[in-house]
C-alpha cells in the first residue's frame, strides 16, 4: 500500500487547512487509516482515525473539535480538516494505514499501524 499526504503549508493562526491522504494498493490493507503528527523531540501522536468500511471515527480524549477526519466515497482518499489552527498545531503530519482490526483502545496508537506515508509539514504562525 502507498500513502501520499498533501495539503500542508504555512498559515496564520486561526486559519484552516485540509490535509489529504491518497491511498493506493490492496484495499484490505488500508481498512483503517489515521492521522498522526510529530514535532522534533516528541512522540508521534494520533489526532484522528477512521474505519473506512464502517465510517467509525476516533479522536483523542483531548480533542477540542477542531479536527475532523473523513473519506471520499471511493475510500481512496482520507482527509483531515483542521480549523482554527494554533501555533502548537505545527508539526509534520503523517497518514498511516493498517488492515486491522483496530478498536478504540488502539486506534490512535502509533504502533497499531504498519504502513506510513512520508508526511506533510504544517506550520502555524
Amino acid at each position: 500500500v502507498q500513502l501520499v499526504e498533501s495539503g500542508g503549508g504555512s498559515v496564520q493562526a486561526g486559519e484552516s487547512l485540509r490535509l489529504s491522504c491518497a491511498a493506493s494498493g490492496d484495499p484490505y490493507i488500508r481498512n483503517y487509516l489515521a492521522w498522526f503528527r510529530q514535532v522534533p523531540g516528541k512522540e508521534r501522536e494520533g489526532v484522528a482515525a477512521i474505519y473506512l468500511l464502517g465510517g467509525h471515527t476516533w479522536y483523542p480524549d483531548s480533542a477540542d473539535g477542531r479536527f475532523t477526519i473523513s473519506q471520499d466515497n471511493a475510500g481512496y482518499t482520507v482527509y483531515l480538516q483542521m480549523t482554527s489552527l494554533k501555533p502548537e498545531d505545527s508539526a509534520m503530519y503523517y497518514c498511516a494505514a493498517d488492515p486491522g482490526p483496530v478498536g478504540r483502545a488502539i486506534a490512535l496508537q502509533r504502533t497499531t499501524y504498519r504502513y506510513w506515508g512520508q508526511g506533510t509539514q504544517v506550520t502555524v504562525s
